[in-house]
């Protein structure tokens, strides 16, 4: 089944009216809330806190998905498993040992995913992907909104479809970046089921809708 995960990081993110803004797209159906956090160092720009991921979890029931775009993720994952996170997603560049991650993200009771930069090949995850919940395919080099979708991605996430079935696991693919409604048909053809979407659903008018007519790509 094709879900959408809400993403914060946007053109105009309403971060003086957060509840308002989580109600809206919970209501219109989203599956998960995408929380971006951002250190400055893995990446250029500062964003989300721990304190602050604790206190959406205060307004919302929906899953959250982490993305945690950060040096040493090893020294936060257990703040952002207290703070509510649902799927921590560490980024296999800045994990020195990815496996240990994972299964630490795991103990902590969360489900663990891997995130790929657009230059790293799949291969990094070659020995682990059996242990994961979630890859997240970055469809752009992460820090900045407003990038334009890398056609490259696309036969990186067919690739990546093809091993999960070819292993027989329950592997959620999720991309990030560039999400419109034309970008998303092409990444689920190739076999994404997770498309993180912000301004393409903020925008909206009816924003219900605009949901609806992304998971009928599915």
């Amino acid at each position: 089944m094709l879900k959408v995960s809400y993403s914060f990081f946007h053109k105009d993110p309403n971060f003086c009216n957060i509840e308002h803004e989580v109600k809206k797209v919970e209501s219109a159906g989203v599956d998960y809330l995408h929380l971006d956090v951002m250190d400055g160092h893995f990446v250029p720009n500062v964003l989300l806190g721990h304190d602050i991921v604790r206190s959406i979890r205060g307004i919302t029931e929906l899953p959250f998905d982490v993305h945690l775009m950060v040096d040493n993720p090893d020294n936060h994952v257990e703040q952002f498993a207290e703070a509510g996170s649902d799927i921590i997603l560490v980024h296999a560049e800045a994990c020195t040992h990815l496996h240990r991650t994972i299964q630490r993200i795991k103990k902590l009771g969360k489900k663990a995913g891997v995130a790929l930069n657009p230059a790293t090949p799949l291969s990094v995850i070659e020995y682990v992907l059996n242990d994961l919940d979630m890859v997240l395919v970055m469809t752009v080099n992460p820090g900045f909104y407003g990038q334009t979708f890398i056609p490259a991605m696309f036969a990186k996430i067919s690739k990546l479809r093809k091993s999960i079935e070819e292993l027989g696991l329950n592997v959620e693919i999720e991309v990030d970046g560039g999400i419109n409604q034309e970008t998303a048909k092409l990444a689920v053809k190739a076999g994404a089921n997770v498309l993180v979407v912000g301004s393409a659903l903020a925008n909206q008018k009816d924003v219900r809708k605009a949901v609806e007519t992304f998971k009928n790509l599915g």
